[in-house]
């Protein structure tokens, strides 16, 4: 059987279909303002066609108004505009449906990557035992974070579901009702979501999807790979940040955090409660039906009454379910015994937590917690820490506190901080012993920066809940450029302090670390990010090492190239030998989880490719980079960094983000639970805009620096000296630079410049908008002459069809958010005081962010 190209695939399962079920909801007759469906495929083609002669936004909607709709006053194209909005809106929801459920099409699910794959050619390689081996200790981790990147409430995701399900079935009727559905359901969220809110939405992912898919894939390698005998190591597993991630958002509680833990508890046991009524249809045998009957009984009891112990404990019902199978094989000739192994399996996968929560916060605030408890202690004249503390240097004030011992007196706690971090720890405790241990393990300092940092957290730890038994690993986050330099002597001298070697002993010599991608982007730019990175695990993993010390490295990789994203199984395919890799754990974040792994088939698809890709880089032989690679990959890092640097230091830098772009109608958004940026002054400081508005804002704004910037100004200086071979040598060799050059080559797929083409002729910023244009015409030019290719994405012709339909959708959204803005700069100008057009026109603006942001999913 031939198998048809990817792109003739897309096109006919996605393409076409989009096409003709676009035609019925075009003429759905659900709108109050005639003929929108009508007016929009006209507005369309105006924009398309005033871009390519160079108009600008404001000029092509007066164009489309004065040709078709000229008897219109001002009022009544205003509403239409909010129309169009929201008819495009719904195209895109519609070809995320289309998507979805054409992925198994599409994508070949036996494939390059898959579970099959991987094991019939480590099979025809005779490696099937070393398979074995690594899977018997390789783990990968997604962990889910409430990181606001998607705009569909519940009730859309709801429609997109079963939207996917009538396309997949040909169900025109189911179709045409949904379709309808969609036009009347409104997108936008009166009220921001609480950390709580953002939790549930995501535990819906966990519910219908990951339970099936994580389960199907470790069935299948029980099945297949082991024979089916038990398996020790989970191998998958996933993460959960709403509810735990204190880290810049004030919102999330203690209270919250035991809510969100309770949340997970009470689900999974509604999955095991549904599988087990559905073994109790089976397993109908004499001395067993009744058994069943009492696990069912004792399952719905457990999640019945809200934070309620289970009524059966985790080891009971595993080994219950144990003891069910044995009599299935010995009495019964092992009757529906594969749906038993499942359901251990999952019990194996899941335990009573369903989703490992973590505990994040900044250091700067545990810094200033712990100070204030210090000073508490002091004045207290407890023995806890020496009246001297303050005045000793902070190598000495590491040895105090990792040898710290007492118990608080909590009526010292009068600061509200210190109260709710003390409170955070003692919840905690509290959630390890109903949950597990598994539930919550893990506290992760965001911003690390020296050694003390951590252990002012392991002091506090100690002296609030845990004592001498500190079930927790502490995982410091380096984001900055400077921060990840000095990583490893960071946890040198944490390795060589004989408590945290102590410490570390009791959690089998096991060490968490983060790497922050996003602030690390947008710090060092695309290139440095990167590198510094790489150059960070490879120091890390020598150091510990050296000090037997399994580490475990954390990727903070967000969604698109810029938020360090992009096509992660290759990444993590071409890292080598250099750097720990016998875990892949990475956060996956708002629209690249619906993307990603939002089906069962994608889900699938996805993490099993994030298992081959670890598997694959332990299995070949990627070779270290050479010594002339290496100074290649460092020379262009440190040229773009200089130039990224040089750009983001720029006078109008902070300016033209703030006026010219939507960064501050995110806050207006209500997709969030968290501030829009950090800190609390009200002028706006780079340092203190978070990652996803300003990585966000330049996507709006299509111009995507944070996947370029600085690459271009790197590459042409090999060119000017006659030196650029060494780069195609680079490429050519090195997996790791090949797939940072894809990425990027993602994100100048989706810039386009004649969308803010008049800004050039701005006097305040035309000169600004220049350097960006300059950069990006540089990096286009010699990407595509380093790779050889005639266009962006030449070798992903299916990926570059789906960006093309999708930037095609959007292209009057992006035009009308334009002429909003620059109508919001003309009132600003010339009549600040009508504050009324003001506000239509900033709605119009945060109106249109939503469909853009969403269309981007495939940036992952």
């Amino acid at each position: 059987m031939s198998v048809q190209p990817k792109l003739q695939r897309f096109n006919q399962n996605v393409l076409s279909k989009y096409q003709i079920y676009n035609s019925i909801f075009m003429t759905l007759p659900f709108d109050s303002i005639t003929k929108t469906g009508v007016l929009l495929p006209l507005f369309h083609e105006t924009c398309n066609d005033g871009f390519k002669k160079g108009e600008d936004p404001t000029t092509i909607v007066k164009n489309f108004f004065k040709k078709y709709q000229a008897r219109r006053d001002s009022q009544s194209q205003i509403n239409l505009l909010f129309r169009f909005i929201q008819y495009i809106e719904r195209q895109v929801v519609l070809f995320d449906a289309i998507e979805d459920a054409a992925f198994p099409e599409v994508n070949n699910m036996d494939g390059i990557g898959t579970m099959r794959s991987l094991k019939e050619s480590a099979s025809s390689d005779n490696k099937l035992e070393i398979l074995k081996q690594y899977l018997e200790e390789f783990k990968v981790r997604i962990v889910l974070t409430a990181h606001p990147t998607q705009f569909y409430p519940g009730s859309v995701l709801g429609i997109i579901t079963d939207l996917t399900k009538a396309i997949r079935d040909n169900d025109l009727s189911s179709i045409n009702q949904l379709l309808a559905q969609l036009g009347k359901t409104p997108f936008y969220k009166k009220k921001k979501p609480t950390p709580y809110d953002e939790a549930v939405s995501l535990i819906w992912y966990l519910e219908n999807v990951f339970y099936y898919s994580f389960g199907s894939i470790f069935d299948y390698i029980q099945q297949n790979i082991f024979d089916n005998k038990d398996i020790k190591n989970n191998i998958i597993n996933v993460g959960f940040w709403p509810g735990g991630d204190r880290d810049g958002n004030p919102f999330v509680t203690p209270e919250i955090t035991l809510k969100v833990a309770n949340r997970l508890r009470e689900t999974i046991l509604k999955n095991y409660y549904r599988d087990i009524r559905r073994l109790k249809r089976k397993l109908t045998f004499s001395g067993l039906e009744d058994r069943i009957a009492v696990i069912e009984r004792k399952l719905y009891d457990s999640f019945i009454d809200e934070g309620a112990e289970p009524e059966i404990s985790l080891q009971a019902f595993e080994a219950e379910l144990k003891a069910i199978r044995s009599l299935v094989v010995k009495e019964h000739q092992s009757l529906y015994l594969s749906e038993i192994n499942s359901l251990l399996n999952k019990i194996h996968l899941f335990g009573y937590h369903f989703a490992i929560l973590d505990i994040r916060q900044d250091s700067r605030v545990h810094e200033s917690v712990f100070n204030t408890l210090a000073e508490g202690l002091i004045k207290s004249e407890s023995d806890i820490l020496p009246k001297n503390y303050f005045q000793l240097s902070a190598k000495e004030q590491v040895k105090i506190l990792s040898e710290v011992k007492g118990t608080i007196d909590e009526t010292l706690l009068k600061d509200e901080e210190l109260l709710k971090t003390f409170e955070t720890i003692k919840t905690v405790k509290k959630i390890q012993e109903n949950n597990g241990e598994r539930a919550v393990h893990r506290y992760i300092i965001s911003n690390t920066q020296s050694t003390l940092h951590i252990m002012q957290l392991f002091a506090m730890l100690k002296l609030a809940a845990f004592h001498d038994d500190l079930t927790l690993d502490i995982g410091p986050l380096f984001e900055t450029i400077p921060d990840l330099e000095i990583a490893h002597e960071v946890m040198e001298e944490l390795y060589t302090n004989p408590a945290y070697a102590k410490h570390l002993k009791n959690r089998k010599n096991k060490q968490l670390i983060m790497l922050g991608f996003s602030d690390g982007t947008k710090d060092g730019g695309y290139l440095m990010a990167n590198w510094a990175i790489f150059k960070a695990k490879e120091r890390l993993t020598e150091v510990s090492r050296k000090y037997n010390v399994d580490v475990i490295f954390f990727d903070g990789r967000g969604g698109p190239p810029a938020r360090g994203g992009g096509k992660t199984h290759q990444f993590y395919a071409s890292l080598g030998p250099t750097i720990e890799a016998k875990q892949v754990q990475l956060t996956i974040q708002g629209q690249t989880i619906s993307s990603n792994f939002g089906t069962l088939e994608s889900s699938q698809y996805n993490l099993e490719q994030l298992i081959s890709s670890g598997i694959d880089n332990k299995l070949e032989t990627n070779l270290p980079m050479t010594d002339d690679d290496r100074k290649v990959m460092e020379d262009l890092a440190t040229i773009s960094y200089k130039k990224y640097v040089d750009f983001k230091n720029h006078p109008m830098f902070v300016p033209y983000l703030e006026r010219m772009s939507t960064l501050k109608y995110y806050a207006k958004t209500n997709i969030g639970s968290r501030p829009s940026k950090r800190g609390k002054s009200e002028s706006l400081k780079f340092e203190d805009l978070r990652a996803i508005p300003f990585v966000g804002s330049w996507s709006q704004l299509k111009q995507n620096v944070p996947g370029f910037y600085g690459v271009g100004t790197a590459l042409k200086k090999y060119e000017e000296n006659g030196e650029f071979e060494k780069v195609e040598a680079l490429y050519k060799n090195s997996k790791f630079f090949k797939t940072l050059v894809e990425n990027s080559m993602m994100s100048l797929s989706k810039s386009f410049f004649n969308l803010t083409k008049y800004m050039s002729k701005d006097e305040e910023f035309g000169a600004f908008w220049d350097i960006i244009h300059e950069e990006y015409k540089t990096t286009k030019a010699l990407l595509l002459k380093l790779t050889g290719s005639k266009a962006l994405m030449e070798n992903e012709p299916a990926g570059k069809a789906s960006i093309d339909i999708r930037e095609a959708i959007v292209l009057p959204l992006l035009t009308i958010q334009q002429y909003a803005l620059k109508k919001i700069q003309e009132l600003e100008k010339e009549n600040p005081k009508d504050k009324e057009q003001l506000k239509v026109y900033e709605k119009l603006v945060t109106r249109s962010l939503f469909g853009n942001i969403n269309a981007a999913r495939n940036s992952a």
